[in-house]
């Protein structure tokens, strides 16, 4: 059952938070941590874990998103009215493909396309919604399991690379470029892009063991990343990198931690650096490298281009007002769209095409002004910020509407956006009247 609630009554770490004035005491509840709380946490990590695996159908992480979804409805869910936008958008969305896809129902892959879609769309909803109640805990469950999925991603696509078993060459490898455990080598790439930040994280907030942890994985992940030869990827680590660190530096009150940053900075770009000038100096690095960095490839550039489709296809979209329908682009242009707000337009008409860029730039404003939040998890939601800007940009060139991860990002942003004014209304509560009389004080905030 799902209980639709302004604030739902939850027990949050009030830890560290330190908030502008004062921040309400951290309070102790006996047994709080139930043994089923300790197995939904446990399942979220498996779903972030999983979101590595997605060269089989269904792939694991749909059928453990789905079994999430089923345990924790059986213990009931708060869902804040402020997470209302996002799923009447994202309603909309799917309304205006399912009414495009109705004049091309006759398609098989059409009906796949639109139940995919549609449950994309629900995931995105599941993960906004239980961000409301234990959001610390289950945070950290499913971005450890996203680190997870990043490194076994990274070693699959490393250890396919490298050719050491040539039986495996065809599952691991496109075209010369990891793929590891992805069908294609731009997605892994895309994937990896938010367990490095999540690294990067560990870097410049944790202890040392932690961060060298953190500094391990994150080169790992770069590895990966260059080896998949994605351009969008290596731009999209880059930025979204610079992204997160200048809002940690904007945000942070720590003066150690600001000068971290900048030590990090300049040893990780020379580190990077080095590691690049080693990579290719491989032959077969080096000349794929030269390849794939040119902007001069040719399904970019031409009368029928990637961005002479972009153009043709958006003057298109004013004569069909409820799109030519899903995965029909290609009848009409040599390729797909690789643009997934022209997407929207083709594949779900004017409503589509509207609601989509709402959505998404709605979810990047919100969430930009949610990183400023003085909360347990401010730096986490700047991370997750930092990674659903990158996926959000990277949609102008590429098709992301059916990337599991763009989901779960949205998901999270908004379920922190929420989660995030629970508990600012809570920690102002708490403020004026004081922890209640049941409850232990076991530490205070300094003055």
């Amino acid at each position: 059952m799902i209980v639709l609630q302004a604030a739902p009554s939850q027990a949050s770490s009030y830890e560290d938070a330190r908030p502008l004035a004062a921040a309400p005491a951290r309070v102790h509840q006996p047994g709080m941590r139930i043994p089923a709380e300790r197995l939904r946490c446990a399942m979220l990590w498996l779903v972030g874990a999983s979101g590595a695996i997605v060269f089989i159908e269904p792939s694991p992480y749909e059928l453990l998103t789905f079994g999430s979804m089923i345990l924790f409805a059986i213990g009931g869910l708060a869902m804040s009215r402020t997470v209302l936008p996002m799923i009447v958008l994202l309603v909309l969305v799917n309304v205006g493909y399912s009414i495009g896809g109705a004049t091309v129902i006759d398609d098989p892959p059409v009906t796949a396309w639109l139940i995919t879609s549609w449950y994309l769309a629900f995931t995105a909803m599941f993960f906004a919604v239980i961000l409301s109640d234990n959001t610390e805990d289950r945070l950290k469950a499913i971005t450890a399991g996203c680190v997870a999925g990043g490194v076994i991603a990274s070693a699959a696509a490393i250890f396919g690379y490298s050719r050491l078993v040539g039986s495996l060459d065809e599952l691991l490898l496109l075209y010369d470029r990891a793929r590891g455990t992805f069908k294609d080598p731009n997605v892994l790439g895309a994937f990896l892009i938010f367990p490095a930040l999540l690294c990067l994280q560990m870097v410049i907030s944790d202890g040392f063991k932690r961060a060298a942890k953190g500094a391990a994985i994150f080169g790992l992940i770069a590895i990966a990343v260059l080896l998949s030869f994605s351009r969008a990827a290596w731009g999209q680590l880059a930025y979204t990198a610079i992204v997160m660190l200048a809002l940690v530096m904007i945000t942070t009150r720590s003066p150690s931690q600001r000068f971290r940053i900048v030590t990090f900075s300049i040893v990780g770009v020379a580190v990077l650096a080095a590691g690049l000038m080693v990579l290719l100096s491989l032959d077969s690095v080096a000349s794929l490298f030269k390849e794939r960095a040119s902007l001069n490839q040719s399904y970019d550039v031409g009368a029928q281009g990637r961005f002479a489709r972009h153009i043709m296809g958006a003057v298109l979209a004013l004569d069909y007002p409820v799109g030519i329908g899903p995965i029909q682009f290609h009848k009409y242009f040599p390729e797909d769209t690789h643009n997934s707000f022209l997407n929207a337009f083709m594949s779900g008409g004017w409503l589509a095409g509207a609601c989509y860029p709402a959505l998404v730039f709605l979810t990047l404003g919100q969430g930009l002004r949610a990183t400023f939040a003085r909360t347990p998890w401010q730096q986490t939601t700047i991370t997750v910020f930092a990674g659903y800007f990158g996926v959000a940009t990277e949609s102008f060139i590429i098709d992301t509407d059916h990337w599991r991860h763009t989901f779960l990002l949205m998901g999270l942003m908004w379920g922190l956006i929420a989660a995030n004014r629970n508990y600012l209304k809570r920690r102002d509560q708490m403020a004026g009247a004081g922890p209640p009389a049941n409850l232990t004080v076991i530490a205070g905030p300094a003055a």
